[in-house]
């Protein structure tokens, strides 16, 4: 008898500007503020099936803003967040690297990605990435993702679909059938 593996479709995601607005360096709970929106996008992948993974460069570690420990009271307090209004998180994946590390695991670096992707069955070519950088859109680029979304102002390149806000691609998302 063989058995067949299932393979997820996923959606990575940013934190800071995508998930929380980016104040810089967020590393403490009474700076973190989630973006409007965020739950009810979120709810619209779920329902779809969809498992949730964050992809996170977090340098403030590597350049010392704040520890590896603020990091995880942060994360967890978070998740319990999410928790609340019924999101499932599967897994963070955080590159607490300084950018002149040169590490692999550094956005647009595929190795959180690589991570995720030798403990999971993604489907990565049906899979979407929400970022609000560059490096986002070219992690999903280089990890073979296939669909992103970028949020925020800034002019990024080679994204499926880019939004001011998130409450914009929530109300997009609503409207069309792609996921």
């Amino acid at each position: 008898m063989t058995s067949k593996t299932f393979f997820h479709k996923a959606l990575f995601l940013d934190r800071d500007g995508v998930i929380n607005i980016d104040h810089g360096y967020v590393s403490k709970i009474e700076d973190f503020e989630f973006n409007d929106g965020i739950f009810e996008l979120l709810h619209l992948f779920i329902e779809k099936g969809y498992k949730l993974f964050i992809v996170t460069n977090q340098s403030g570690i590597g350049r010392g803003y704040y520890s590896q420990n603020d990091f995880e009271t942060l994360t967890t307090w978070m998740l319990e967040e999410f928790k609340k209004q019924n999101i499932h998180v599967e897994s963070v994946h955080h590159c607490h690297h300084a950018p002149e590390a040169l590490c692999a695991c550094r956005k647009p670096a595929t190795g959180m990605v690589d991570e995720i992707l030798s403990l999971n069955s993604i489907d990565v070519k049906n899979s979407w990435l929400i970022g609000d950088k560059q490096s986002d859109i070219d992690l999903a680029k280089n990890s073979g993702i296939g669909s992103t979304i970028a949020i925020g102002e800034r002019d990024i390149k080679n994204t499926t679909y880019s939004f001011s806000t998130i409450i914009e691609a929530k109300e997009f998302f609503e409207k069309n059938s792609l996921l």
